[in-house]
Parts: structure tokens; sequence; C-alpha cells
């Protein structure tokens, strides 16, 4: 897929699980339990033990199928490495803009974490294809979403930090291009987190319908 088709299948997705985990075994679990659940997209964060090795094993075993990101990523060095393990998309908890040329240059996509007005302006102006609201909880939740909406409804969001199983769904109403949710959809047992990805993905169609 192009960027275009991947950007365009995470919009119809809305919903960025976060896998965030102790352990590389533990994190496989997660991940094949989140595709159980019918969301083929994914971020696996550098906080994960062998978390480029956790990428590039998802990537050949998946290929298209499932859209796998990088999530954490502070610097160009750790950027190149995700490139290297075939990822998809890269997001960041802040702006660096080493990093966004980096992604702009390669034709992968970049969601750099901005939080105020002037952040997320300057974040979409210098090269983000999306900009990632973190943590958005800080600074009220929805009601910052549709203000921020409200003066750039062209920029596309992504807010993390504070969004659970039952909010998402006011932030998808409120405009954002999908959301990041982690422990509160991923610390659960397979079967948990495969039923509550079910569940994200009903209650998603009619938020966006």
């Amino acid at each position: 897929m192009n960027k275009t088709q991947i950007l365009e299948n995470i919009r119809e997705t809305r919903i960025i699980p976060v896998v965030r985990t102790k352990s590389h075994d533990e994190a496989k679990g997660v991940i094949e339990a989140i595709l159980a659940g019918g969301i083929n997209v994914l971020e696996i964060t550098m906080t994960t033990p062998n978390a480029i090795g956790l990428m590039t094993e998802c990537v050949k075993k998946y290929g298209d199928k499932v859209i796998v990101g990088a999530g954490t990523v502070v610097d160009l060095e750790t950027a190149k490495n995700c490139f290297d393990a075939g990822v998809q998309f890269i997001v960041s908890p802040m702006f660096d803009e080493e990093t966004v040329k980096f992604c702009n240059q390669n034709e992968i996509i970049i969601m750099p974490g901005a939080l105020t007005p002037t952040e997320i302006f300057n974040a979409h102006k210098k090269g983000a294809d999306v900009v990632k609201v973190f943590p958005v909880s800080s600074m009220g939740g929805v009601p910052h979403l549709k203000a921020i909406k409200s003066v750039y409804p062209n920029i596309e969001i992504v807010p993390t930090g504070g969004v659970n199983l039952e909010n998402f769904d006011e932030y998808l109403n409120a405009g954002a291009f999908a959301v990041g949710i982690g422990s509160d959809l991923t610390g659960a047992s397979a079967n948990q987190i495969a039923e509550r990805c079910r569940t994200l993905s009903n209650r998603a169609q009619p938020a966006i319908g």
C-alpha cells in the first residue's frame, strides 16, 4: 500500500491500539489478540522490549494485511531503525524536526506529538501527516479537541493519553481522525482484548457514520 492508502485505511479503522508491554512474548500475544478482534492497525512502542525485532516480525508475517506503526519514537536514529524494520507509520510524543523531515523524504506517515494550538499548527505546517495530541486529557479531553478542530478543521488529529473504552467515540464524534488507546484496551487477557476490539469497531461505525 502507498501512503495515501495507508492513511485511508487508518481513517476507516479509526482505532489505533497501542502495544506497550513488559516483554516481547507478551507483546506478541497482545498483537495476535488485536488482530483476532478484527483491528488491522497497531502501534508498537519503542518502550516494548526488542521493539524493532517485533516490528520486523510483524511486517514479515502479515505483510499488507496489517498496518504496523512504531510509537514513542523520539529521535532520528530510532526513526531510521523503525523504517528499516518496515513500519508504515511513525508516532512521536513530541515534535522532532529531523524525524519529520526523514519521514517526509521516505514517504512514511509521521504523527508527531503536540498539545497547544500553536504546537499543533506548527507540527502540521512543518510536515506532519497527522498530529498526535498528547496527553489530551491534560487539556480537558474532548472539549479541547472540539476547540482545536473548530479553528483547524483541515488538520488531522489523533488524540491519545486519556482516551479509553468509555469515551473514545466522543473523540471520534468531535472530529478525531482516529484515536490511540493503550492499556485500557490491551491490559487484559487475550480473549478480553479481542472482545474489546470487536466492541470498539462496532461502536466506531455509528460514531463516524
